[in-house]
């Protein structure tokens, strides 16, 4: 059943039949009473299948979406399913736009596409003054840190969220799409304009610890790391753990992340997986120099309420479009917990995707949860929230 209120419209089915399921979605959302549409496709579903299915619907508002490593939608955590997300003319007005090609990414063409966007909402709405941009991205172009840093740019003082596509656990190949057409290597942005207060969020559960440790060999455009502390990356990573490195896993990674401070904040650098040689393989660029600190977690469900009650200031619970990162959801299964942090997950609204990374503003980061909160029009405050943009200094060292 379609989900709806104020601000948003919700719908989804898990049936495996991508005909079927793509119908019933589509059916539950009303195409000409919407601004954007938002589509999150799980693992299995026929692409082409929902392209043919779209090719009306993006005739009457803007589409776009992703494929996923797991999808949120009503209960929670789902797998295999498909989930939309409508917001209404009557408080949004949108512009979208699509890059291709990010293997040859032109910093100058993204900026250009989020300059535009912005002119374009602007113009039809000088009167709503607060505006967000929404970001997905090919989740394997290893492009997400120029493309973030490019589009905030010219995004200026408008908060930039945004998630990796996925392709579950496989990481063979990610789709985004734009007016109903799946892509890969590309990129899609959507720059929202509206009445409501809208909150740009991100949080983690990870909190640094004393254990440091340097990148001495890495290639940033592969996002490998060869060498840590002057030894092999992986099984330097593994002692520092006091594992064996045969047990590195995606479990082991979500367990044991690594973040570098930047100023008074931290970033999550996620390990990807470990490579044959010995090589780690990081969802972030990751340069020589870098300092690593080992992350300890704090209890995954209470930190979700928490923040996720926070949004909520003390009244109902926000409309929220989220991006998971998919360790987050790995930790929730192998600690037993996915079904509580679902009915949490349901009880606050929440809607998107889980992601290979996500991006705040200028950052690429991992292993957080990200997103946007919507709240209704508030006659006291035409302003976002506001982020502190402020980017210090990276805690490095020589090598």
């Amino acid at each position: 059943m379609p989900v709806s209120s104020a601000l948003i419209m919700r719908s989804q089915s898990e049936n495996p039949d991508t005909d079927a399921a793509i119908t019933e979605v589509l059916s539950q959302m009303s195409a000409k009473s919407l601004a954007l549409l938002i589509l999150f496709v799980g693992e299995g579903h026929d692409l082409q299948i929902i392209e043919r299915a779209c090719a009306h619907i993006a005739t009457q508002t803007h589409v776009i979406g992703c494929t996923t490593a797991g999808e949120i939608g009503a209960g929670g955590y789902l797998s295999g399913s498909i989930v939309a997300l409508g917001l209404p003319r009557t408080l949004f007005r949108v512009a979208t736009g699509f890059i291709t090609d990010l293997h040859r990414f032109d910093a100058d063409r993204a900026r250009d596409l989020a300059f535009e966007l912005r002119a374009e909402v602007t113009f039809s709405t000088a009167d709503w003054a607060n505006e967000v941009a929404f970001l997905l991205s090919d989740g394997l172009s290893l492009m997400e840190d120029r493309l973030a840093w490019a589009l905030s740019e010219a995004l200026g003082q408008s908060p930039l969220i945004g998630g990796s596509a996925g392709d579950g656990l496989r990481f063979g190949k990610t789709h985004v799409m734009h007016q109903g057409r799946f892509m890969s290597d590309a990129a899609v942005l959507a720059v929202l304009r509206t009445p409501c207060r809208v909150s740009a969020f991100r949080f983690d559960h990870l909190k640094p610890t004393d254990q440091r440790m340097v990148v001495t060999d890495a290639d940033p455009e592969t996002r490998l790391v060869r060498e840590i502390n002057g030894m092999p990356a992986g099984p330097e990573y593994a002692r520092i753990l006091g594992k064996d490195p045969h047990q590195l896993s995606p479990f082991i990674f979500a367990a044991y992340p690594v973040v570098s401070k930047i100023g008074d904040d931290h970033h999550v650098l996620a390990i990807q997986r470990v490579e044959d040689d010995g090589t780690l393989r990081f969802f972030s660029a990751i340069e020589p120099g870098m300092v690593l600190r080992l992350a300890q977690g704090v209890d995954l469900e209470a930190h979700l309420e928490s923040e996720l009650s926070r949004l909520a200031e003390g009244g109902a619970p926000p409309a929220i479009l989220a991006c998971d990162c998919i360790l987050r959801r790995i930790e929730a299964e192998h600690s037993q917990t996915t079904q509580r942090i679902s009915a949490i997950l349901e009880r606050f609204g929440v809607t998107g995707f889980n992601t290979y990374g996500e991006q705040f503003n200028m950052v690429h980061v991992n292993q957080t949860f990200t997103g946007l909160a919507f709240y209704p029009p508030d006659e006291d405050t035409d302003q976002f929230c506001a982020n502190d943009y402020a980017q210090p200094d990276q805690e490095r060292a020589d090598v």
